[in-house]
């Protein structure tokens, strides 16, 4: 097994030292440590690993734990401290923007300066904000016109928004994220935003969760419910296949089988979760990625970099100089 190297890590996080300072005490995900981050500590674990550039996001809870106009102006400024980083360090690091949901006029309008005034890669989005999830009618009319710009969107999990869910005083990323992905998944399949909006460029976190387990699954869903006949998607299959998944926690024997069936290694992406998930998972996810025999090594490159620079233009371009 060779050393990989000129990785595009797309799931990679940054926790700006303004959004660290707001967000204060309040626990960003229940139950889980909240890192120490900077950019040279980022820039230290790529070297490491073979990483040649890492594309930055925030992650849950965003912005939604701020009231009314501080969240637009929180997602602002960490926009414009994330473009900082970019414009510094252009070859190493790209960013999605974050997008202040659920107020679709506001986030509309901060993922137009992101891209347009910013040049940022792509945008940032949560499975759900309040009780709602991706595919809520109200948030299509923002996905459409990400769809129709072309960008690439990293959804990433939150803490599931009901509050009657047993934990076992269980931290929720443990397990709980893989169900959110799938619950967002779910919304969008079957109220039709997938069939809609088919150049939605969605890339979904930690392998799909558990779409590719649960796929055959959900083309049953008239056969459950006749009154799903008129919503299932013309080719269950088909749409989930078109997402893009990323191999953040998940680069083992267990789950690249499964997903590499479902979505083809031309739709699966590289990711490492820091510094959520420390180093030395960094190491054992790449490790995974590069011992997994069910791909050639002309798609383990295409997983572990040419499927990133195919979705993010703005990048490739500052790599090739």
């Amino acid at each position: 097994m060779s050393t990989p190297t000129g990785l595009i890590d797309v799931h990679h996080h940054a926790v700006p030292p303004l959004y660290a300072e707001a967000l204060g005490d309040r626990k960003a995900i229940p139950g889980v440590d909240y890192p120490d981050w900077t950019p040279e500590q980022s820039l230290e674990v790529m070297d490491a690993h073979g990483i040649a550039a890492a594309v930055l996001s925030i992650t849950a809870p965003g912005v939604t734990f701020l009231d009314g106009p501080d969240a637009p102006k929180m997602a602002r400024r960490v926009n414009e401290y994330l473009a900082g980083l970019v414009r510094e360090h252009p070859t190493r690091f790209g960013a999605f923007a974050i997008l202040p949901l659920p107020d679709v006029a506001a986030a509309r309008d901060e993922f137009h300066y992101a891209m347009d005034e910013l040049s940022l890669d792509g945008a940032g989005l949560l499975t759900s904000y309040g009780r709602r999830y991706l595919g809520d009618p109200e948030f299509e009319p923002l996905l459409a016109e990400i769809a129709e710009r072309g960008a690439a969107v990293h959804v990433h999990p939150a803490t599931p928004p009901s509050r009657d869910l047993e934990t076992f005083d269980l931290p929720a990323s443990l397990y709980e994220f893989t169900f959110e992905t799938t619950r967002t998944a779910a919304s969008l399949l079957f109220n039709g935003v997938l069939d809609r909006l088919p150049d939605l460029r969605l890339i979904l976190s930690h392998a799909g969760g558990t779409l590719p387990f649960l796929a055959r699954r959900l083309t049953h869903g008239p056969t459950i419910g006749a009154y799903l006949k008129d919503r299932v998607p013309a080719d269950v299959i088909g749409a989930l296949g078109r997402l893009h998944y990323d191999i953040a926690m998940s680069a083992n024997e267990f789950a690249l089988p499964a997903l590499t069936r479902l979505a083809g290694p031309g739709h699966i992406l590289y990711g490492s979760d820091y510094p959520f998930m420390p180093a030395s998972h960094t190491a054992e996810n790449t490790a995974g990625f590069a011992a997994y025999d069910g791909w050639t090594e002309a798609e383990r490159a295409e997983v572990g970099r040419t499927n990133a620079l195919r979705l993010l233009p703005a990048l490739a371009a500052r790599l090739a100089g």
